[in-house]
């Protein structure tokens, strides 16, 4: 009953994903040029000569009891090598920073524009003395907003180091004959560190004890394949680069563990030495920084169209030959139109929200983390020791076909046996988990309960377990002798050792133990009562019966097994090796299954509801059983619908007959994802519920492409080392500080410091509020630009007495205007939940991946491919620009730009058109009544200011409203003088600066007005909002009536307060016009929010382990 693809729509699926399957093995050029003349040696020392050399003991054949140096002696050496780091590449000096600073896009025009002004001075000095002064602030502004910009900077950067400083990395290392952990840093020359899977090697070590160490050194000699390591008590006669016996530092640990001296520290270290390796820092633009530089080109571009324009229309009408007013003109055009504080106002808002986020134990380590969370459509997480709290406890135990409980579990069946040593194969069990193990402790010296256990948390809750039930734990480890080991690791899933344990038919022993598909695929046998009996398809329905009783239960499973070597064939001098499989692999004897509890962390389950309400889909990726994951996703939100394995029980219909379309949840396991086609994963990625299971490293970054590939923004939460690559690869990795490692750190962009889960939903609150309060700071800012610009186009087209001097627009621009626009940063949320239950700004849906994917088809129809080998033959640089000019002559283009979208952008159509045409086109009519009617109260009609100033252009020409002017006679026959005409004149132009500075103290709040009318106390309750309003009020009043600054900026301190009502009442329009505006929106608002899920349970999640009483 499955519905059949068309091919139309397989191809429509494939596209968008072609990138993805053409994977070019790019090598990594050698890096060890150089390397020959390295300072190191070492390696090619005897153990005995080595200790010699570093002055320091160790202990190759038991390596925990080395010795290691002495605090003292570690101190001593610190002191005189210095710490144990790298000098950091060089960065940009200062000057260069602050030189980027000053060249974008608006400080260009603006020192342009400052220039043209003394270009002018220079052609005729007493004419344009005034611009003496507006071309130096125009430079200065330009100077002065670049210091603003570059001050944020080196303050931002000096916050986010001193964050990065609370999570330096930390090695085990032996002083004193105890194994601690310490600051990487203060690691010294002869130090005995011990590195394992997933750690960082922190300094360039010499292995002297190993098992199964494998280290990728890619970073440093582009070897693609992790490189065997081991220990050579002879040293190695080879270039450092190539011994098998140096781990150097910065390469990671990929593969078991190993003990090495410490050779070279910091900038001594082959890292250190080779220069080549010191790459300079790269700037990555942010998607937010892209579409503010947009926004940057787009009314530059505007800018200089309309300077241009109007010098051109000003020059040939209004001031014909009077070249000199209509640059001052053009100035002003310019000025108008280029909100000049801009990129101050972003890098403050984004500084501020980091800051804020880091008061949450949330890290941001670089400022565009902080928008990019808030815009996140598909989160996927790590289970283990991100959802679960890390802490494994033995639950249940089966072995012999019986089940045994190692606690006393109000869920277990009342059939469930408490567990008792004596039980049969309980001793087995207890021997695998105890033997077959690579903890390390802290101390040996104290008893094993006060141990601190350094290793995983599946094998820190078995040997927990297997402690209690034996008698010297430390004797016992010693009393067997391990003979031979393969470690666990992702690919094999299982951990193997033998060991010196007599039996009846030999004196070794093998355990396995790992995810029990694989263990139980070796085994031909299973122990009943103390007996090897063959597997039968009866014993294999019990134990597929006892793993659905565990897995189901959301426990972690693990099976243990066992091979009592024959002493015939496998006697003491028995050489065994993993290169070439020499070593029992098959005919084990199964023991049974201990299944392991991790709780989910509390708070997870309501966080994963509220993600869910905010339209982010939240999905599970975890290397553990279906069952398992799939049991843990429904106790916290993730699944609440029906997989079509749970419907097919249901209903008891065939899985084969359940449609796609009848299900909203599906668990995919790790080895069916090489073989999904493209129509597929859009099919899995379609489901609102998803978990993947038993995933390896190249898995979770093979999803993380697939879901970038359909338009999602991804993040990626995770803290082992298996989760790097996807962490690097996701728009937004998150790790986690307290049990993440070294290495996923690195990669991620934040890190959760308390590992809560929970702080994730605090920062996408926070990077959604942010991005609200940056749009609103910009919808604010560029509202003025029509009082501003409208008022200078009448001066040219009427023509009427300047309304607004550069000089004031730059006050606005830079004086009130920034201080407001910076208060935006403390806005708080209009509604408690108002943007935790709205969909993500840039949702991905049926519609925007079909018109994803058809853009994708059509770029793989247009690429030639070659005849023979059907490989794509990729065009020519020159080729791509041309088909780029060509592009916006093309009807596809337009309809491509044309074409509907749901994603919101920080600069939209709605948000020009708020800020141009209807608050704009209210501030500039408001602006220019106040204008007329101080005019009026002059003895100036509007004909009589469009005469005087008409009057420029007369022959001879005359000039109104500059002290040395002629007396001019208004149309009611009244004479005005010079003074008189100056001081109308110094009022109109102060009434217009404070018109739009009091108009734009009610936009203030009409911006915010989006869920509620502007009156509410989420709309006035920023007291920033107030305070930068008052020092733009005091800017205002002392630039208007302080008489001695009218000789730069104009004015009149004559000016009434009580013209101050007329803007006033325009305000009050404004906020009006903003309620309107909220009853208009209402509806397309309510559309975009998230509906109501049914079954989130958003109450605490219980603590299971409390149910449980010790037996």
């Amino acid at each position: 009953m499955k519905r059949e693809i068309t091919k139309e729509e397989k191809e429509l699926a494939e596209a968008g994903y072609e990138h993805l399957a053409q994977h070019k093995a790019h090598g990594h050029e050698d890096a060890d040029a150089g390397s020959d003349n390295v300072d190191i040696h070492e390696h090619q020392l005897p153990f005995q000569e080595l200790e010699s050399e570093l002055d320091t003991t160790f202990d190759p054949k038991d390596p925990g009891q080395s010795a290691g140096l002495s605090s003292d002696e570690a101190k001593a050496r610190l002191a005189r090598d210095g710490p144990n780091i790298l000098t950091p590449p060089r960065k940009k000096s200062a000057l260069r920073k602050y030189w980027d600073c000053l060249m974008t896009m608006f400080n260009i025009l603006l020192i342009i524009a400052g220039i043209l002004e003394y270009i002018l001075l220079g052609v005729n000095f007493k004419d344009n003395f005034a611009n003496t002064y507006l071309g130096g602030i125009l430079i200065g502004v330009a100077f002065l907003n670049a210091l603003i910009e570059f001050y944020q900077l080196q303050k931002s950067e000096a916050i986010l180091a001193s964050f990065l400083a609370m999570i330096p990395p930390s090695c085990h290392v032996v002083r004193d004959g105890t194994l601690m952990t310490i600051p990487a840093a203060d690691l010294v020359k002869g130090d005995i560190v011990l590195v394992r899977s997933g750690d960082k090697t922190p300094a360039d070590l010499i292995v002297f004890a190993a098992t199964d160490l494998k280290v990728d050194n890619s970073s440093l000699t582009g070897e693609s394949e992790p490189q065997e390591r081991f220990a050579r008590p002879n040293g190695v006669q080879s270039r450092p680069v190539e011994a098998e016996n140096l781990l150097f530092n910065s390469t990671l640990i990929v593969n078991g563990e190993a003990w090495g001296a410490v050779v070279r520290t910091g900038d001594h270290t082959l890292i250190g030495q080779i220069a080549a390796l010191t790459g300079n820092e790269t700037g990555k633009k942010s998607p937010l920084a892209a579409e503010i530089g947009r926004f940057v080109m787009m009314v530059s571009s505007i800018a200089i169209v309309f300077a241009i324009v109007f010098f051109v229309v000003g020059i040939t009408t209004a001031y014909k030959g009077n070249g000199e007013q209509t640059v001052t003109f053009a100035v002003s055009i310019l000025v108008a139109f280029v909100p000049e504080g801009l990129p101050s106002v972003v890098t403050l808002l984004l500084s501020i929200a980091a800051k804020r986020m880091a008061a949450q134990n949330v890290l941001v380590k670089d400022l565009q983390g902080v928008e990019t969370l808030g815009s996140l459509t598909l989160l996927a997480t790590d289970k283990t020791g991100t959802l679960t709290r890390n802490q494994m406890t033995v639950t249940n135990l089966w072995s012999g076909l019986r089940m045994y409980s190692a606690f006393q579990s109000n869920n277990d069946s009342q059939t469930t046996e408490s567990f008792a040593i004596e039980a049969p194969g309980m001793r087995e069990m207890v021997d695998i988990a105890a033997l077959n193990s690579n903890v390390k402790f802290d101390r040996t010296d104290v008893a094993f309960e006060q141990r601190k256990i350094l290793g995983d948390a599946t094998e820190t809750g078995l040997i927990r377990f297997a402690g209690k039930h034996i008698a010297d734990y430390d004797a016992y480890q010693k009393q067997h002798t391990r003979v031979f080991e393969i470690p666990f690791n992702s690919s094999n899933k299982w951990a193997l050792v033998i060991l010196e344990k007599p039996h009846m038919g030999g004196i070794l022993t093998a355990y396995i133990k790992g995810a029990p598909e694989r263990v139980l695929a070796k085994c031909s046998t299973y122990l009943e009562d103390g007996k090897e009996v063959p597997i039968t398809d009866e014993f294999k329905a019990q134990y597929d019966e006892a793993y659905d009783y565990m897995a189901s239960r959301g426990h972690r499973v693990i099976a243990c097994a066992q091979m009592l070597l024959p002493g015939d064939v496998y006697d003491e001098s028995h050489e065994f090796s993993k290169t070439d499989a020499k070593y029992p692999s098959t005919e084990y004897c199964f023991c049974g299954l201990i299944s392991l509890e991790d709780p989910p962390k509390h708070g997870v389950r309501e966080a994963i509801g509220t993600l869910r309400l905010a339209g982010i889909k939240v999905m599970m990726v975890t290397g553990d059983h279906p069952k398992t994951a799939e049991a843990i996703a429904r106790k916290i939100n993730l699944i609440l619908g029906e997989t079509k394995e749970t419907l097919s029980k249901k209903t008891g219909r065939p899985i084969e007959e359940i449609y796609e379309d009848e299900v909203d949840a599906v668990v995919i396991h790790g080895d069916d994802i090489d073989s999904l086609q493209g129509w597929q994963w859009d099919q899995i990625f379609s489901k609102n519920e998803i978990v993947f299971a038993r995933t390896s490293p190249q898995h979770k970054l093979e999803i993380v492409k697939r879901a970038q590939a359909l338009g999602h923004i991804v993040g990626v939460t995770g803290d082992g080392v298996n989760d790097s690559p996807a962490l690097k690869k996701a728009d937004l990795g998150i790790a986690m500080n307290i049990s993440g490692s070294d290495v996923s750190k690195e990669a991620a962009n934040m890190i959760l410091l308390d590992d809560n889960f929970a702080s994730t939903v605090k920062g996408v609150a926070e990077g959604r509020q942010i991005f609200v309060n940056l749009k609103r700071s910009i919808q604010y800012t560029i509202s003025h630009s029509t009082p501003e610009v409208i008022p200078q186009l009448l001066y040219v087209v009427v023509p009427i007495p300047l309304p607004l001097s550069a000089i004031l627009i730059l006050v606005i621009d830079l004086g009130f205007e920034l201080f407001v626009a910076l208060s935006f940063a403390w806005d708080k949320p209009e509604t408690k939940d108002g943007l935790m239950r709205m969909a993500p700004r840039k949702p991905v849906n049926d519609r925007s991946i079909t018109s994803l994917k058809k853009r994708a088809l059509r770029r793989t129809k247009t690429l030639r491919r070659d005849p023979e080998t059907d490989e794509v033959i990729y065009p020519s640089r020159l080729s791509r620009l041309l088909t780029r000019a060509k592009a916006p002559f093309t009807r596809q283009f337009w309809e491509d730009a044309l074409e509907g979208s749901d994603a919101e952008t920080l600069v939209d159509g709605k948000l020009l058109s708020y800020a141009y045409l209807e608050a704009g086109v209210i501030e500039m009519v408001g602006a220019l009544v106040a204008y007329f009617v101080i005019f009026f109260k002059n003895g100036f009609t509007p004909g009589d200011l469009r005469r005087a100033q008409s009057a420029l252009t007369d022959s001879p020409p005359i000039t109104y409203f500059t002290k040395s002017s002629p007396d001019f006679v208004n149309g009611r026959g009244i004479l005005i003088s010079a003074s008189k005409q100056v001081d109308a004149l110094g009022q109109a132009q102060s009434i217009v600066y404070l018109s739009i500075f009091i108009i734009q103290c009610f936009n203030v709040f009409a911006v915010k007005a989006k869920f509620r009318y502007p009156f509410g106390r989420s709309i006035v309750g920023n007291p920033y909002n107030f305070a930068g309003i008052l020092a733009g009020a005091c800017l205002g009043i002392f630039v208007i009536y302080t008489p001695p600054l009218h000789v730069v900026f104009g004015g009149s301190f004559r000016l009434s307060p009580l013209y101050w009502l007329i803007p006033v009442a325009f305000g009050v329009l404004l906020l009006a016009w903003a309620s309107v505006r909220v009853v208009l929106m209402r509806q397309s608002i309510e559309q975009s929010r998230v509906k109501d899920i049914k079954g989130l349970m958003m109450f605490p999640t219980m603590r299971t382990m409390s149910m449980r009483s010790r037996h």
